[in-house]
């Protein structure tokens, strides 16, 4: 049957929040969460927009029904959703706010009273629409494209979760994974470490509370740069077997700096917080005399840093280099303008900035220096 066509009904009662689901990481491995747990995990998922939604239509839409499969827990079997779990924990805090169940929050406290105002209808809870499915794996390639690759994407550490899951559970190659979401082995792979590197580090007790999703990318893309693959050891071309466990036992000593330049610790923010500085950092690492400074302070600072690792050179390099596309652009043209005081003007100004750059430079320019005057001067 793999995930059946035909729409079924059950009570709130008979489901069950997925402690699998990807979104939540691997905050459950290893243990038996009630819904409980999990519901108050999934608080911050904008739940209340869905509840207000609920109460706005008078009910649950047919057409998004959850995709559940049967699971035994303890002495009771229960519908486990598969797909939906944001739009059952909506329907579990409004349950709990139609029992009376104190609210905190002020969000929620306005959505009691819009519920008290027009009370949910009863069929919202007792009559909610499911498919059925047989197994997990039959879910994983609907999954994979609703949320890596289709119309409703999942954030990067969602993704790379998933993607983990489909590697370390279901046995699959990058290969296998890249043919059942329709994305790029590299991505795959990639994605795979750095999710197998955030699991090393918890596991090592080096991560903060939070901030973890949301950093998540960042330490992503950080991964591309040699800097970074120098001084963890890792590869970025290993095999699952391998990945698994991606910074080998002599590099494990940079892993809580590591996760403080990348997530921050209680005393400080994370080193950067913009992705577009991550290659930066990553030749910030490549500098033995940066990378040092960042180890011994501990309120390091990146600016700092980057200096340390000659990290103004390129800027200076690029701006050197657009100056010259600028001249040839400008030599096509200005033959034609030749009498105009204003170009006249202009190339006073370039040609007294050409000399003074060319001469705070090495004494091995001096030729070409000289060569410039003369042509200046003549």
């Amino acid at each position: 049957m793999a995930i059946s066509k035909e729409i079924k009904y059950a009570s709130l009662e008979a489901f069950r929040l997925d402690p699998e689901n990807p979104r939540l990481g691997n905050l459950f491995a290893g243990k038996a969460p009630s819904s409980k747990q999990i519901l108050d995990e999934m608080e911050d998922w904008k739940l209340d927009e869905l509840a207000i939604s609920f109460l706005s239509s008078g009910g649950f839409w047919v057409q998004e029904a959850l995709l559940a499969i049967r699971e035994q827990v303890g002495s009771k079997t229960f519908l486990t959703v598969v797909e939906g779990n944001r739009r059952l924990a909506a329907l579990m805090k409004l349950k709990e706010l139609t029992d009376g169940t104190a609210v905190k929050s002020a969000k929620w406290r306005q959505i009691a009273a819009l519920a008290d105002e027009t009370p949910p209808n009863a069929a919202l809870f007792e009559k909610i629409p499911f498919l059925l499915v047989d197994s997990r794996r039959d879910v994983d390639e609907y999954l994979g494209f609703r949320h890596v690759t289709g119309i409703e994407e999942w954030h990067p550490a969602e993704k790379a979760a998933y993607i983990s899951k489909l590697i370390d559970d279901r046995g699959m190659s990058y290969v296998d994974v890249m043919r059942k979401i329709g994305s790029k082995t590299a991505t795959v792979r990639q994605h795979y470490i750095a999710y197998r590197l955030l699991c090393q580090m918890r596991e090592a007790d080096v991560l903060p509370d939070e901030g973890i999703q949301d950093r998540f990318s960042v330490m992503y893309l950080s991964l591309r740069t040699p800097g970074v693959q120098q001084r963890l050891g890792i590869n970025l071309s290993a095999e699952p077997d391998t990945a698994r466990k991606p910074v080998a036992k002599e590099y494990e000593d940079v892993l809580p700096d590591f996760a403080r330049w990348l997530f921050g610790n209680e005393e400080n923010g994370p080193l950067f917080s913009d992705s577009r500085q991550v290659d930066t950092f990553g030749a910030i690492l490549e500098s033995d005399q940066a990378f040092d400074y960042l180890r011994r302070t501990k309120d390091a600072r990146f600016d700092t840093a980057r200096r340390l690792a000659g990290g103004d050179l390129p800027e200076t390099v690029e701006n050197v280099k657009k100056a010259s596309e600028h001249i040839r652009l400008a030599l096509s043209q200005a033959h034609l303008f030749k009498d105009d005081g204003k170009l006249l003007g202009a190339m006073d100004e370039f040609g007294a900035d050409a000399i003074q750059l060319m001469s705070g430079i090495n004494r091995q320019h001096a030729t070409f220096r000289k060569r410039i005057e003369e042509t200046w001067n003549s």
